[in-house]
């Protein structure tokens, strides 16, 4: 018996016995030049081979705006079909997001699957995703992007019309039944979801009792943020050279150089054009991001376009209202190409370069890391009295010291705390600073 969940992906997992063959289509649009449309073809060529399938060709196009039709001209629709069959092409994916219409468009003229950047991100997330939430998450995602795209079409891999819940059967009613199989389904996610938010903020809650600040590794899909989580911590997270290979958040209690003890997350990776439908889906788990006291923005400094890289991560941000969270830029893999991370770190004020495979600069980097939480904590004066060890241990194993003094009432102690810290030792605050 399967579950919803694998009902719900149907055709779209890919049949890891046979690869399938790609043909690529760009459309440079106005503002766009063509080195940024080979640059994005060439990232979506590292996402269909993450998704187990092959490039076979690729066709490209300028174009003032979309055809409302086939998204590319009528001319090149032939000069691609031309392409499919002497390449013998399974699935032609577009990098730019295609209308419902023009998805089915495109299939009946080429007579073979039609689909876009979207649809290859859903497909590496429903592989990828393992616990309760990330399945919920992602098959929530793809009914939404199949919702639209009910009806019949050519069924094949990485296809979001093939057999299962997406296929029309013969006649109207047997639509509107899949629609509303969708929509139930899609109702009770959202409110599967909204439970399980509610469980990963009673845990976000007791973490933030600890006293601990929160720390978040973010950055581009396959910057190596797993590797940094892995080196600092030995958290044996799942490290693999493609594209999102870990999709669920993992937390590690980590020592910086000072004493003080701080949560590491190792979050999802972004990319360009994440599909809104993902971000929505993904909210509550990228809320760790926002809710986080200081980011870790780790950059690929090997990446063609590192700085492309860093505007596409903080777009995301942005989309979750985590720009505000204060930003350590790290950038890594300098063991590949150490010239391109200098000039990078010269380029960007308070930046560090580091090797997460080797653990080269780390060092420098929990260090400013240590120093950057520092000046962010407030400054607050204590007077804990001397038969109150319990306090002292307390202030010293959740915060930084800054100075101690003896009093006739007890020690006088400043130190920098978090505020759950300051909040729960709040009878022995006596000033703030």
């Amino acid at each position: 018996m399967t579950t919803p969940y694998q009902e719900a992906l149907g055709a779209t997992l890919i049949e890891r016995t046979k690869r399938e063959r790609i043909v690529l289509v760009g459309v440079a649009l106005k503002g766009q030049t063509d080195e940024q449309v080979d640059a994005s073809l060439d990232e979506l060529a590292l996402l269909i081979d993450t998704a187990g399938a092959d490039e076979a060709g690729r066709l490209t196009q300028r174009r003032d705006a979309p055809d409302h039709t086939w998204f590319i001209g009528k001319g090149k629709v032939d000069e691609l079909k031309e392409m499919c069959l002497a390449v013998d092409a399974d699935t032609v994916v577009f990098d730019n997001e295609l209308a419902p219409a023009q998805q089915f468009n495109l299939e009946k003229k080429l007579g073979r699957t039609a689909i876009d950047r979207t649809a290859v991100i859903l497909d590496i997330f429903a592989q990828n995703a393992h616990t309760l939430e990330g399945k919920a998450q992602v098959e929530l995602a793809l009914l939404r992007y199949r919702l639209p795209r009910l009806r019949r079409g050519v069924s094949g891999n990485l296809t979001q019309q093939g057999a299962g819940i997406g296929t029309r059967g013969p006649g109207e009613t047997k639509l509107e039944v899949d629609r509303r199989r969708i929509m139930k389904r899609i109702t009770k996610l959202e409110h599967d979801l909204v439970d399980l938010q509610h469980t990963r903020d009673l845990q976000r809650k007791g973490r933030g009792l600890s006293g601990l600040a929160a720390v978040a590794i973010v950055g581009y899909t396959n910057s190596g943020k797993s590797t940094l989580l892995n080196q600092l911590t030995r958290a044996g997270v799942l490290v693999e050279d493609r594209l999102f290979a870990t999709l669920d958040p993992t937390t590690r209690r980590l020592s910086l150089p000072g004493g003080e003890p701080v949560l590491l997350t190792d979050t999802v990776g972004f990319v360009r054009r994440l599909p809104h439908g993902l971000v929505q889906a993904f909210k509550s788990t990228l809320e760790v991001a926002r809710e986080a006291d200081f980011l870790v923005h780790v950059v690929d400094s090997s990446a063609p376009d590192p700085e492309g890289e860093i505007e596409a991560v903080r777009k995301v941000l942005g989309e979750i209202d985590a720009l505000a969270v204060p930003e350590l830029l790290v950038f890594n893999k300098t063991d590949r190409d150490p010239d391109a991370a200098k000039r990078l770190v010269a380029g960007h004020e308070g930046s560090v370069a580091l090797s997460a495979l080797t653990g080269a600069g780390a060092t420098e980097f929990l260090q400013t890391l240590g120093d950057r939480l520092r000046a962010l904590a407030t400054v607050f004066e204590l007077l804990v009295p001397y038969e109150r060890g319990d306090v002292l241990a307390a202030v010293h194993r959740e915060g930084e010291v800054v100075s101690t003094s003896n009093e006739p009432d007890g020690i006088r102690i400043r130190a920098r705390l978090a505020d759950a810290s300051a909040g729960r030792l709040g009878e022995f605050v006596v000033h703030t600073s």
